[in-house]
C-alpha cells in the first residue's frame, strides 16, 4: 500500500504508507501497533504495522526499501481505507528532513519607519483558486450521473483522495431503517485514542460483538457481489478413485507430520487449470476486467465461532504438494489465531472453497468482489460409476464453478472444471 511521491523541498522520492483495502468488506482499520519507529530501515516484505479488522487483526508488508520516515496515524485511531499512515523515503537518501531541507538566504533587516504609514487604501480580496480538479474514474462518474448522486457529497477512498466506483456504490446503497448514530460513526477519531484489546483478550462480549460486525461485513460484500455480478453456475461430478489411491500409496512414503489431505490436490489442480483458462484468473476493476499475470489461490477458511476469511496462497502453481500442504496448514493456523498479512488477504485471483467436512456433496458459492470466478468441493462420496461398460463403485467429488458473466461465459467456465478434471486424473503429475 505504497505511493510514490516526490518531496517539494528535496526532490526525493517518497513512498507514501496508506491504509490498504483488505477485500471488499473493508471501510475502515484501526491500527494497532507499529513494529518500526521513525528513522528505522526497512525491507519489502517486512511486516512493520498491524490493523485491526472487523474480521481479524491484520499484519501490514511494505513493498519497498528505505527508511520510515515519519508516522502519521498512531495506535489506536481509526481511519477510513486510503488514509496515509507513514512516510517512507527510498533507500540511500540522507536522512532528516532539516539536513535536506535547502539553504535558504536570510532576509535583509529593514530599518523600521520614522513615521506612522499612511493607511492604505482597502483591497479586495484576491480571487481564491480555482478548486483542484474532481479525481474520479469514468466508471465511477457514469455510474454516478446513472445514480443521481452528488459527487461532492463524496470523499474518495482511492490514490490522492480520488473517487473510485466503490464509493459510488457505497453511495448508492440502500439505507437501512434510521438509527441513532454512535459518536465514532459521525466523527472518526483523529486524535490518539485508548488500544483495542488485545487478542483473545476482548471476552465474551467482545467476541460477540467482533462475530456480529463480521457477519455484517460479509452479509455486505455478498449482497454487493450478488447485486452486481451476474452470476452463472456449472457443475461436473470428478472419478477421484485415481487420486485417492496415488494419494494413500504417497502418504505411506511420508512421515506423519508430512503426510498430504486431498484438499492440496485440489488446489494444486485449480490453479494449473487457470494457466489453460487465464480468464477467470483475474479481478473486475472500475468497470473492466484487470488480468493477474500471477496465480494467487485464495483459501476459504472458517474462523472458531462463526465467520470465515480467504486469504491467499500466493504463486499457487508454482508450489509443489509438500509446499502447498505446509503453506495451507500456516494459513489456516494463522487465520484463526489472527495473524495473517494484509497480502494474503488483497491478493487472491480466485477463491477455492469446500464443506466437504460438514458432509456437503454440492455447493454453489457467491464471488467475492474484485474476483471473477469460484470454484467449489463437496465431499467424496462412493456412487455407482460406469467405466468401460461396466458399473463399479469409486470415489466421487462433485465440483461447481461460479462465473461472472461481464468477463466469461459458461463455454470458459466449462473449460476450466474440465481441465480440473484431467488434471485429478493424473495425480502424480500436480
Amino acid at each position: 500500500s505504497l505511493a510514490p511521491d516526490r518531496c517539494p523541498l528535496t526532490g526525493l522520492i517518497m513512498a507514501d504508507f496508506v491504509m490498504p483495502t483488505l477485500g471488499a468488506d473493508m471501510d475502515y482499520g484501526t491500527v494497532l501497533a507499529w513494529r518500526k519507529k521513525p528513522g528505522d530501515r526497512v525491507k519489502r516484505g517486512e511486516i512493520i504495522a498491524e490493523v485491526d479488522t472487523d474480521k481479524a487483526a491484520i499484519e501490514i508488508e511494505v513493498f519497498t526499501d528505505g527508511v520510515l520516515e515519519k508516522i502519521l496515524v498512531q495506535p489506536g485511531q481509526k481511519v477510513p481505507v486510503g488514509t496515509l499512515l507513514a512516510t517512507i523515503k527510498e533507500e540511500g537518501a540522507p536522512t532528516g528532513m532539516a539536513a535536506r531541507a535547502p539553504t535558504a538566504t536570510p532576509p535583509r533587516p529593514v530599518a523600521p519607519p520614522t513615521e506612522p504609514p499612511a493607511p492604505r487604501p482597502a483591497v479586495p480580496p484576491a480571487p481564491t483558486r480555482p478548486a483542484r480538479r474532481l479525481r474520479i474514474s469514468p466508471a465511477a462518474r457514469k455510474l454516478a450521473h446513472e445514480r443521481g448522486i452528488d459527487l461532492s457529497t463524496l470523499a474518495g477512498t482511492g490514490p490522492e483522495g480520488a473517487i473510485s466506483l466503490d464509493d459510488v456504490e457505497r453511495a448508492a446503497m440502500p439505507r437501512g431503517p434510521k438509527r441513532e448514530a454512535r459518536p465514532e460513526e459521525l466523527h472518526p477519531p483523529l486524535a490518539p485514542g485508548p488500544l483495542p484489546l488485545a487478542r483473545g483478550a476482548e471476552g465474551a462480549a467482545g467476541t460477540d460483538d467482533r462475530q456480529a460486525r463480521m457477519r455484517q461485513v460479509i452479509a455486505a460484500a455478498m449482497a454487493r457481489s450478488k447485486r452486481e455480478i451476474p452470476h452463472y453456475y456449472l457443475g461436473t461430478t470428478i472419478d477421484l478413485n485415481r487420486a485417492m489411491a496415488w494419494l494413500a500409496e504417497e502418504n505411506l512414503r511420508r512421515p506423519v507430520p508430512e503426510r498430504l489431505l486431498y484438499g492440496v490436490l485440489l488446489l494444486k489442480a485449480v490453479a494449473l487449470a487457470l494457466r489453460e483458462v487465464p480468464e477467470l484468473n483475474a479481478t473486475w476493476q472500475e468497470g473492466r476486467v484487470v488480468q493477474s499475470p500471477a496465480i494467487h489461490v485464495g483459501v476459504a477458511i472458517s474462523l472458531r465461532g462463526g465467520g470465515l476469511v480467504a486469504p491467499a496462497i500466493h504463486d499457487t502453481d508454482q508450489k509443489s504438494l509438500a509446499d502447498l500442504m505446509r503453506d495451507f496448514r500456516d494459513l489456516v493456523k494463522r487465520a484463526r489465531a489472527g495473524t495473517l498479512r494484509a497480502s494474503e488477504l488483497s491478493d487472491p485471483t480466485i477463491t477455492v472453497t469446500s464443506l466437504g467436512e460438514q458432509g456437503v456433496e454440492t455447493v454453489f458459492g457467491v464471488i467475492y468482489p474484485p474476483q471473477v470466478a469460484l470454484v467449489g468441493f463437496g465431499k467424496v462420496v462412493e456412487r455407482p460409476w460406469v467405466s468401460d461398460g461396466k458399473v463399479a463403485a469409486r470415489h466421487t467429488l462433485t465440483a461447481t464453478l461460479s462465473g461472472d458473466h461481464r468477463v466469461t461465459d459458461g463455454h470458459r467456465g466449462g473449460l476450466l472444471l474440465a481441465a480440473v478434471d484431467r488434471l485429478l486424473q493424473e495425480p502424480s503429475h500436480l
